[in-house]
């Protein structure tokens, strides 16, 4: 279950639906509980990921919005990825300030590849905590939007910013598990790839944003404003051959929590934040290659089982539904009905109000208010 919403996009209401065509009743809150103790099993992992995240000497750091409704809360918070080569971690936080970015970074001691937002920059002034690196991806897309009403400059910067990205394809990857010898290398022939090529490059970069003649407030003079802005940190890669040119993996990183927020909108509580941050973290684990047909969520999730005492309980969400009782049609399994029939005890209930009170997001519940349309 926890696969198919974080991993495939499947929100509980409608896993909830496939159960029942095929003759399991089972209340979305039921699923979520499962989850949520899942969750609560699988925190020592989070905890583990995040400290090894932490430890790299080179990450990347985006964020982007996540929904909260239902409540007296924020209603936009934001889900924050950290990046090193073969592991990333989201934390989603109510704020996009700069304490925000403090507490995500946690004390980091490192290099940290972000885009132009100012929380980083005002942590990295703050403190000698960590160097900032900026991304030429960022710069490029400026003038990508400035070039309908400049093409000619706007052309033979972005025919610049090109080049650099060609030099760094000829460059040799530096992938995850390789040893270190092979990594030294490597990290030498991009030195001198970029020492020899791509310095002269960025020379005439920023020779050529001074020969500009643009309004401030125009989309050309704003590119080239932020550009020499961030000139510090976009010159960075020059000097350290571990620094990659742009932050597109992070980017990339986070387009599983963009698409899960448009099929089921966000979270409904503080706790489906909580939930949501740990289960996309261990979706985008990166997995052994005889392992890769196995999702690492699931993985994990088999860990956990093996390793603890079963709860037959009917308070133990893990434990689950016997087989016998899911191949039998239209039994009802929810929050005030157990396997076997027995109703349970008010004590057992999980007090969940259908579509209102869980800790999933909306669309498994109902969409938010003033959204028509399918599930």
């Amino acid at each position: 279950m926890a696969v198919n919403k974080y991993g495939d996009h499947l929100p509980l209401e409608r896993q909830a639906r496939v159960m029942a065509r095929e003759g399991l009743i089972v209340e979305s809150q039921t699923l979520w509980d499962q989850i949520e103790a899942l969750a609560t099993a699988l925190q020592p992992t989070y905890g583990a990921l995040r400290h090894y995240v932490l430890t790299a000497p080179v990450i990347g750091a985006d964020e982007t919005w996540w929904r909260l409704f239902g409540g007296p809360q924020r209603t936009r918070w934001w889900a924050w990825s950290l990046t090193r080569e073969d592991a990333v971690t989201y934390t989603i936080l109510d704020s996009r300030s700069q304490e925000a970015a403090r507490e995500v970074l946690n004390g980091y001691r490192g290099i940290v590849v972000a885009d132009g937002y100012g929380a980083y920059d005002a942590l990295a002034r703050a403190g000698p905590s960590f160097l900032l690196a900026h991304c030429w991806a960022h710069v490029r897309r400026k003038f990508v939007e400035a070039e309908s009403h400049y093409p000619e400059p706007c052309a033979e910067v972005l025919e610049l910013i090109g080049q650099l990205d060609a030099v760094e394809r000829t460059c040799p990857g530096i992938a995850a598990g390789v040893n270190d010898a092979c990594r030294t290398e490597r990290l030498a022939l991009r030195a001198t790839a970029r020492r020899e090529q791509s310095a002269p490059i960025v020379a005439a970069i920023r020779a050529w944003a001074h020969r500009q003649r643009a309004l401030p407030e125009s989309s050309l003079g704003k590119a080239i404003a932020y550009m020499l802005g961030l000139w510090r940190g976009l010159t960075c890669f020059l000097d350290d051959p571990r620094i990659a040119l742009d932050n597109n993996a992070t980017e990339r990183a986070l387009r599983g929590m963009v698409i899960g927020r448009k099929n089921h909108y966000g979270s409904r509580s503080k706790r489906g934040t909580e939930v949501a941050a740990l289960f996309y973290s261990l979706r985008d684990a990166r997995r052994p290659r005889e392992s890769r047909n196995r999702h690492p969520a699931a993985r994990a999730a088999d860990r956990v089982a093996s390793a603890q005492t079963p709860d037959r309980s009917p308070s133990n969400p893990l434990w689950g539904i016997p087989r016998s009782y899911a191949t039998t049609p239209g039994r009802i399994a929810g929050p005030d009905r157990w396997p076997g029939g027995r109703r349970s005890s008010p004590g057992e209930r999980s007090g969940h109000s259908p579509g209102r009170r869980c800790g999933c997001s909306g669309r498994e519940t109902g969409p938010p208010p003033g959204r028509r349309g399918g599930w």
